[in-house]
């Protein structure tokens, strides 16, 4: 059983939570799914299967053979004609990984597998994890500044209709989440050449709101480090902080009632 609380932080009810909500966490398989789930975002980088291998090498110690080196010193590394006169052919070493214009010794490879695979049945079972671990108010206080509000947090549905930033700050700072907007405000100047790359800060990871409107929420909350999905979207990076339990959700009553 927990409260409905309406946009003044008053209480307008009681519901019953889902069984979900009492899913029995596991910490080593949330990481194993969030680290699958995370490799399907890795861009696969390999050279041409032919890079360096555009030369004609072709040589031969036999004796008395056209373009024959046979008897002349030469090693036998992959060697291209540099010059000639008549039937005297000088060389360049090419093609093998030490010489000038030759391919590298070990590429990366297209055929290398970066995705690491979960089952569809481990996977929905994670972000169940996910949730339930939201509404542990041990696990999520590691996290998010939140230790004198009652987890799960649940929102009259009236909420969906804010639309403008400082309504839905309002809303949220009356709900008592103020330090946390407090801190997912925060951010620093990234060390190294990120800066330089588009990504010069980083920010706090932030809280997630699910509801089953998102269309005006989202609108209003994108300005303030802040998610919203719908409950059928959730996934492993929304329910957990990088693997490990306790992301603090916000839902609407009617995005609690669609998890039964």
């Amino acid at each position: 059983m927990v409260k409905v609380i309406s946009l003044d932080n008053k209480s307008i009810g009681d519901i019953d939570l889902p069984k979900v909500f009492s899913q029995d966490v596991n910490s080593e398989l949330l990481k194993r799914a969030y680290e699958s789930e995370q490799s399907e975002r890795f861009q696969l980088k390999y050279t041409d299967p032919l890079a360096g291998m555009r030369k004609s090498t072709e040589l031969t110690k036999r004796r008395r053979s056209y373009k024959t080196v046979y008897g002349r010193g030469y090693n036998r590394t992959p060697k291209k004609v540099l010059s000639h006169v008549g039937t005297t052919f000088s060389y360049v070493a090419a093609e093998a990984p030490h010489t000038v214009g030759g391919r590298e010794a070990h590429p990366p490879v297209s055929t290398k597998v970066l995705v690491k695979k979960m089952n569809k049945k481990e996977m929905d079972l994670a972000v169940r994890m996910g949730i339930s671990a939201s509404a542990n108010k041990e696990m999520v206080s590691r996290f998010h500044a939140g230790e004198s509000i009652d987890f799960p947090i649940v929102v009259d549905d009236k909420i969906n209709s804010v639309a403008k930033t400082k309504d839905a700050e309002k809303t949220l700072s009356a709900i008592g989440l103020s330090k946390e907007l407090e801190r997912i405000k925060q951010r620093k100047i990234r060390a190294g050449k990120g800066k330089m790359r588009g990504r010069k800060y980083k920010k706090k990871l932030s809280l997630v709101f699910v509801t089953t409107d998102p269309s005006r929420l989202s609108k209003s909350l994108s300005n303030m480090n802040i998610i919203v999905k719908k409950p059928s979207d959730l996934s492993v990076s929304d329910v957990t902080n990088a693997g490990k339990p306790g992301r603090l959700l916000v839902w609407t009553k009617e995005a609690i009632l669609s998890l039964k």
